[in-house]
């Protein structure tokens, strides 16, 4: 067998590749811009038939389909796809179980507004995923909890997404445990002394960026949060869905969280979570051995097989984006693009080289479906090569990829991992309570704030120098004014 037997070649060069990546977007803005088919088995049908239709254009075919299993074999699509299972059954658990229903009752006491729901969502978000590592189960976890309290307190829905997504992506950017501060700080490399740069300095280099980006984005929700003052027709909600029983599923909640800062293992943290929420609810009487599991005539119910199913369509179309990763990757037309920037023009200057560094990874986010860690990776060791010759300070480096593929690619609403794995929840709440409308993805982008403030700060860091970090003789941090 020759040397190049399993090399992936497109007819008309490595562009051909984008056709999959392209073909899902175009999919996906059909049935999300102009069918109104929010359902994520359509997007994953899309997908797939993406991947079809892009078989057609590679020289050989059982070489891009060998891409496609290589991608789907990585640890990323298998990792997530457990994470969905897990949460997805823990999050169906806690429905059933009426914490909704507990808190729509504290909020009738205690008489929090909509503009109190999202501004409360962002910071419980934030706090979540930073101790935890994972925005995903995050989103996943607290939508399914906290959206119908946020409909009946007459939140701005499309608003309150955003905070949860936001929340969530702030911990991902500053959580020590979460993949994205891992791969942008370990891709980078010292220049003046062996090693990598350790996480906390990583971390504590960045807080002042993030903690601003905070202020500021918990101020928009509490602007943009309220839909208004509570009408009849909310009080009348909340008295048809208030109990205070469904407080008592706090205590799985807590166990869960416990869990997974403790252990960070968001498997095991859910396990413990599943197991004392069944418990819980079956002593409080909030539930019944039928909510678990029961068979009737052949079909299946109870909340495992409803949180299973509730994510079989996000979890199809994490397997074919992976599939468009592995043959970006096979066919070199990953390294090629992000190659390019490294040698054009604007590297000349240490302005130029940070927003090559910025905009070449929010841009490698936005080609893989905004999966921010996988893009670190990716891009990393070119923003190392740039960053080195720029004499930047790893730490510096590893906070521009950070903030890059952790905001600007999250938005796009047609391909953006984060945005399907919210509507997929979202969806599962709008068909269990029925008085919250049908919410478009198309919405969201403009209350992800701190998907926008995010960014911005950097921006202005960028050009005005403000943190900006060199690597000193031996790698030490220096501040100094270089053009």
């Amino acid at each position: 067998m020759g040397e190049s037997s399993d090399k992936l070649e497109f007819h008309g060069g490595k562009g051909m590749s984008l056709v999959p990546l392209i073909l899902s977007i175009i999919f996906a803005i059909y049935f999300f811009g102009f069918a109104g088919c929010y359902d994520t088995i359509a997007l994953a049908l899309g997908s797939f038939v993406a991947l079809i239709l892009g078989s057609f254009f590679a020289k050989g075919v059982e070489n891009y389909w060998n891409a496609v299993i290589s991608g789907m074999s990585d640890e990323l699509g298998n990792t997530l796809a457990l994470i969905l299972v897990v949460v997805g059954i823990f999050g169906k658990m806690m429905s059933r179980g009426q914490i909704t229903e507990g808190f729509i009752w504290l909020g009738d006491i205690i008489h929090i507004g909509g503009s109190t729901i999202c501004v409360f969502t962002f910071i419980i978000t934030a706090i979540i995923a930073t101790s935890t590592g994972s925005s995903v189960s995050t989103i996943l976890t607290m939508i399914p909890i906290l959206m119908p309290v946020a409909a009946i307190m007459n939140a701005n829905i499309p608003v309150f997404i955003g905070a949860v997504i936001s929340g969530a992506l702030f911990g991902d950017s500053i959580g020590p445990v979460s993949d994205v501060t891992i791969a942008s700080s370990q891709t980078q490399e010292y220049a003046n002394r062996s090693g990598r740069p350790d996480i906390g300095g990583v971390v504590k280099a960045r807080l002042k960026y993030s903690l601003t980006a905070f202020v500021i984005t918990m101020a928009l929700f509490f602007i943009f949060g309220s839909n208004g003052t509570i009408g009849v027709m909310e009080e009348d909600l909340m008295a048809k869905y208030s109990n205070p029983r469904g407080l008592f599923m706090l205590i799985p909640m807590v166990l869960l969280l416990a869990f997974a800062f403790k252990t960070r293992n968001i498997f095991l943290a859910a396990t413990v979570g599943i197991i004392s929420g069944t418990v819980v609810g079956l002593i409080t009487g909030i539930m019944t051995p039928a909510d678990i599991l029961t068979v009737s005539d052949g079909v299946l119910g109870g909340f495992i097989i409803d949180g299973i199913n509730n994510v079989v369509g996000t979890i199809l179309f994490v397997y074919a984006l992976v599939g468009m990763i592995g043959i970006l990757k096979k066919c070199g037309m990953m390294g090629a693009m992000v190659e390019k920037l490294s040698n054009s023009k604007a590297a000349g200057s240490v302005v130029g080289t940070e927003l090559i560094i910025s905009f070449g990874s929010a841009l490698t986010g936005l080609l893989i479906g905004s999966a921010n860690g996988p893009a670190c990776l990716m891009f990393g060791t070119i923003g190392n090569e740039l960053g080195k010759k720029a004499k930047l300070h790893p730490y510096r480096r590893a906070n521009l990829i950070a903030a890059f593929t952790s905001s600007l690619p999250i938005m796009n609403p047609f391909s953006s991992l984060f945005i399907i794995l919210a509507m997929g929840a979202v969806n599962s709440v709008c068909e269990e309570y029925s008085f919250i409308g049908t919410v478009s993805p198309l919405s969201l982008p403009p209350y992800m704030f701190f998907c926008i403030v995010f960014p911005l700060v950097f921006l202005v860091s960028i050009f005005t120098g403000w943190g900006r970090e060199y690597e000193g003789e031996n790698g030490e941090v220096m501040r100094r004014t270089k053009k």
